[in-house]
């Protein structure tokens, strides 16, 4: 079944209590004369009360009550908060560079707005020692301390041991803040601030001019190098006349009285 309203021809019914364009009562008039000045104001007329006797129908421009209705919801949608419990579990005897990791963890979830269950996962032994559990429990909640609240006491369940730390920011609230300061990195990537553009024409020219002073100063005149090649045939030294290959020496004979 259609949960749309029913439209101009689509509502089959003899009178209708008819509202104005801007909300004012007109009172009960004929479905007929209805019609009529929907067409004589070029809108629409819409049954917004289907169940009331007689239907109440306004005169409105249907295709853009629709698209302002869609964005309303859309923007619902956008600032509707869910409430999310994030889990974090940490052993009794835990490395204290673990420890700091996991806290991050806690951090960012509660600076989120979300809701973190810390378990303490006991092993064999270290059953008969709850009291570390519930020491590192309670540390943990000292350190958060600033970013969220104990919602439920540390409590024992079986081999683990179990806490709700619950934020003092409200969902809504942190996720507006994440959406403001990633609009601010955003605009600050793209240089919308006042007067960026004219500042970056600047710069682009003045490294124009840089490079050109650059190249005019490597450049090299037809004279600079005639006088570099009269300078390397100076410094050579001359060249040393060709000797010709001596001939063969002869190797004395070996002494046959040997």
């Amino acid at each position: 079944m259609s949960t749309e309203p029913r439209i101009n021809d689509r509502i089959r019914v003899p009178e209708v209590r008819l509202v104005g364009p801007s909300g004012e009562q007109v009172g009960i008039v004929p479905l007929a004369k209805a019609l009529e000045l929907a067409q004589e104001y070029d809108l629409d007329l819409v049954e917004v009360a289907a169940t009331a006797r007689p239907p109440v129908c306004k005169l409105m421009d249907y295709g853009k009550f629709k698209y302002e209705s869609a964005m309303k919801a859309r923007e619902a949608r956008k600032n509707q908060a869910h409430t999310v419990i994030k889990e974090m579990k940490l052993r009794p005897k835990i490395d204290p560079h673990d420890y700091d990791t996991k806290k991050g963890h806690v951090v960012r979830f509660l600076k989120q707005g979300d809701k973190v269950k810390i378990t303490i996962m006991f092993r064999g032994r270290e059953q008969s020692r709850p009291e570390l559990g519930f020491r590192l429990l309670q540390r943990l909640a000292d350190d958060v301390q600033d970013l969220g609240f104990i919602e439920s006491s540390p409590k024992q369940d079986g081999r683990n041991m179990i806490m709700v730390l619950g934020p003092h920011k409200k969902k809504t609230e942190a996720m507006a803040e994440a959406r403001a300061l990633a609009d601010a990195r955003k605009a600050e990537r793209q240089g919308r601030t006042p007067g960026s553009d004219a500042a970056e024409d600047d710069d682009l020219l003045d490294d124009d001019l840089l490079v050109d002073d650059e190249v005019g100063d490597d450049e090299v005149t037809d004279d600079e190098v005639a006088d570099d090649e009269a300078t390397e045939a100076q410094e050579a030294p001359a060249e040393a006349p060709a000797v010709e290959a001596d001939a063969p020496v002869e190797q004395p004979a070996a002494s046959q009285g040997a």
